[in-house]
């Protein structure tokens, strides 16, 4: 793996092993007696564990690209953050940044609790990089972002853990980062705050900013992130498409224990197949399948005549289908039907439709439940249902063998475009709440051109516009 200019971060064949002691005993050993056994030429002893948090790493990030990790709990994700940021130490490998480099890792690094929020400011600026001066005419942008009112003068220890990451994220973004570094610091806060955020973060990436963003979220990696990684176990599994990346994750994610390790198996075959190169991977994105699809939503005059006709297309099928492993229930035939019950695939704008598919049980499970969901051809979730809010709405029982057909009526209050839809069913197996099985992207639709609809973006509201002279 080579470094160039157009680089700001390469990580290559990075392995992290930390010691493990069973007691304090155990370390106060190996800081004393290898040196004694070493001086005496007696065979050495080690007093501890080598746990591999990580193993042979390697990627490299472009700059002006914000890339995601994503992985189970216990991946590595932090690890490799910390080793990127300079707080930890890699064992093997090299990694080298290329700019002003801002990290959000734990809640509160970097910050003193004895000191006010004030004095942490300065402190983290200087650590940054910004002199006195600069920090003192930032100061005020720092503080507005944060909005932590009169705390700004009192001890950090005396902050919540919201406030500590307002502060925090305040002022990395106001020291014009050239690489910012995310851990999940963002779910911390209220949905206000988060929108203020990712809305900074847009314009850090419109800026030019390099992110690296870890997040266990997925619509927030897939909207965000113009690429993700996923780990596992301290390896890097696949990286690529935002979109396929999480739909591995999260079937790697709901993964039965016996089925998680061939489903792993899977994904690293996957993607030694597409033989690691990141332009190569976009693959769903770089398809002849979506260049036909888009190619077919351009509103030519040649379309416009059947542009309003619903109808079913063959051809339009998804090639980025991602089944988890059924347990207990089988999800089959998931269609999209017209008002009249015509199967369809086109569908008029503001047309009622439903969206059909049958379950059919191979154990017997306990407060059942069925969902659907709509997304983006990028996998921005739009929106969906289930079929019971609580156990008490749910299905009570279900017997081994039997089956079900779920419908799902819905408005096609969508602008035109690609979309895509999921299928799920959710239960309790052997008094565990489980999904019995779930399909993402298993069904897809084009909603048709209309030129008498005057909606903009994803969402139509059915807005009327009107203008009204002012004489």
């Amino acid at each position: 793996m080579s470094f160039d200019d157009n680089v700001a971060i390469r990580v290559d064949g990075v392995s992290k092993v930390f010691q493990v002691y069973d007691n304090p005993k155990n370390r106060l050993k190996q800081a004393i007696y290898p040196k004694v056994q070493r001086a005496l030429r007696l065979g050495e002893h080690k007093y501890y564990n080598e746990f591999s948090a990580l193993d042979n790493v390697s990627f490299e990030i472009r700059k002006g690209e914000t890339v995601g990790i994503v992985g189970r709990n216990g991946s590595g994700k932090s690890t490799i953050l910390q080793i990127i940021c300079g707080t930890l130490s890699q064992t093997t490998g090299i990694v080298e940044t290329s700019g002003r480099v801002a990290a959000l890792l734990e809640l509160g690094s970097g910050f003193n609790p004895e000191f006010t929020g004030r004095e942490n400011v300065f402190m983290n600026a200087a650590i940054l990089g910004l002199t006195k001066e600069e920090t003192k005419s930032r100061f005020d942008s720092i503080v507005s972002f944060a909005d932590i009112g009169n705390f700004i003068d009192q001890p950090v220890k005396s902050y919540s853990s919201g406030m500590v990451v307002r502060l925090a994220f305040a002022v990395s973004i106001n020291v014009d980062p050239e690489i910012l570094v995310i851990d999940e610091a963002l779910s911390v806060g209220d949905e206000k705050f988060q929108r203020k955020c990712f809305s900074r973060l847009e314009e850090l990436k419109r800026r030019g900013t390099t992110i690296l963003f870890v997040s266990h979220s997925g619509p927030q990696v897939i909207e965000l992130c113009d690429r993700a990684i996923l780990m596992d176990y301290g390896e890097k599994l696949i990286e690529g498409n935002s979109k396929e990346v999480i739909g591995h994750y999260q079937r790697l994610l709901y993964a039965t224990e016996d089925k998680s390790p061939s489903i792993r198996a899977d994904i690293v075959e996957l993607s030694k197949a597409k033989s690691g190169d990141v332009e190569e991977l976009d693959l769903y994105n770089t398809s002849s399948a979506v260049t036909e699809i888009r190619q077919a939503n351009m509103s030519d005059s040649s379309r416009k005549k059947e542009s309003m006709e619903d109808c079913f297309d063959e051809n339009l099928k998804p090639t980025s289908t991602i089944a988890y492993e059924p347990n207990g229930a089988v999800i089959s035939a998931p269609y999209i039907y017209s008002k009249d019950g015509r199967k369809v695939n086109n569908l008029i704008p503001r047309e009622k439709y439903v969206y059909r598919y049958r379950v059919r049980f191979t154990k017997s499970a306990e407060n059942v439940r069925f969902g659907m969901l709509i997304k983006t051809l990028s996998g921005l979730e739009l929106g969906g249902a289930h079929t019971a809010n609580s156990f008490i709405e749910a299905i009570p029982a279900v017997k081994k063998g039997e089956a079900y057909i779920v419908e799902f009526a819905f408005n096609c209050n969508l602008t035109q475009g690609v979309y895509f839809m999921n299928a799920g069913a959710v239960g309790t197996v052997d008094g565990e709440e489980t999904h019995l099985h779930r399909l993402l992207d298993v069904q897809m639709f084009r909603v048709l051109p209309s030129m008498e609809n005057l909606s903009t973006a994803i969402v139509d509201f059915g807005c009327v516009p009107n203008i009204v002279s002012s004489q």
